[in-house]
């Protein structure tokens, strides 16, 4: 509990000033980048700007619900979550054996204290792989291999794969090594294998936090295949884009609704899925 100090008959806080002083310097650091990115949020109020964004929000209603434009929505919801799904999980096929490759807790050698020369370069290898992968947004892959395979999903199931798989990679070695090593330790001194190890000891312990992480994952890619049809990777996001370039706002109002009601669902299913596998 912070100490409060009486001064002049009443009572001050003696960290007052050391936030005064972080507030002056954190607002004198973001100046300049507010400066630099030209960030001017009061344009959107303009005449110029207020006329066409009311016309185009006029539009949204009533929102188009003609039943062939319905189905076409539908076809398109279930290709973008297939997307999804089918990305996510090409990406743990790639990032569960680079994590257990990348976890110190697993090496035999590092029992003694510091690791082998060659299983450390290899960790140390797998570690870059994997900020390599995480550090291109799927957006970018997405796009490298549009000209690649062409238009559709194909292209959009790519890109969360890799980036996805840095992510997951990452993180499942974080996960894992922040465990308790005591019982894996004791397991490999005995002779166990390192998957008899990692089944018995350190799973046990981490199963529900991958278990979240990864149904968390799930939901934010379903998010990034609709912003990947943007960019020609077909679903709702190409559908979309198609109908504000027609300037469609019924049709952009319609797929909005569905897209808010997309993500409600994989909320409440990834909720059911941690309260299944916790």
């Amino acid at each position: 509990m912070r100490r409060t100090v009486r001064h002049n008959g009443g009572y001050t806080d003696p960290a007052w000033w050391g936030r005064v002083w972080w507030t002056c310097a954190g607002c004198v650091l973001l100046w300049p980048m507010l400066s630099l990115t030209e960030f001017t949020p009061w344009e959107i109020f303009s005449p110029e700007s207020l006329r066409p964004t009311v016309r185009f929000l006029a539009d949204f209603y009533p929102p188009k619900l003609e039943a062939e434009f319905l189905i076409v929505v539908a076809h398109e919801t279930w290709r973008t979550v297939a997307m999804a799904t089918v990305g996510l999980a090409l990406a743990m096929l790639l990032a569960i054996p680079f994590a257990l490759l990348s976890v110190r807790t697993l090496s035999l050698s590092a029992l003694s204290g510091s690791m082998a020369t060659a299983p450390a370069m290899l960790r140390q290898t797998v570690r870059w792989v994997l900020v390599v992968l995480r550090s291109v947004p799927e957006l970018i892959w997405a796009l490298v291999f549009v000209r690649v395979v062409g238009l559709g999903p194909t292209a959009g199931v790519l890109a969360i794969a890799l980036t996805y798989a840095g992510m997951l990679g990452k993180v499942y070695a974080d996960i894992l090594e922040s465990s308790d090593t005591h019982p894996t330790h004791t397991l490999l001194r005995n002779g166990s294998g390192r998957l008899q190890a990692l089944a018995y000891a350190l799973l046990p312990q981490s199963a529900g936090e991958l278990t979240s992480y990864t149904v968390y994952r799930w939901e934010c890619a379903i998010r990034s295949s609709v912003v990947l049809g943007f960019v020609g990777a077909g679903g709702l996001g190409q559908l979309m884009d198609a109908s504000m370039k027609m300037f469609n706002g019924a049709e952009v109002a319609t797929i909005l609704l569905v897209f808010m009601t997309l993500v409600m669902l994989s909320d409440r299913v990834s909720a059911w899925l941690r309260d299944g596998l916790t």
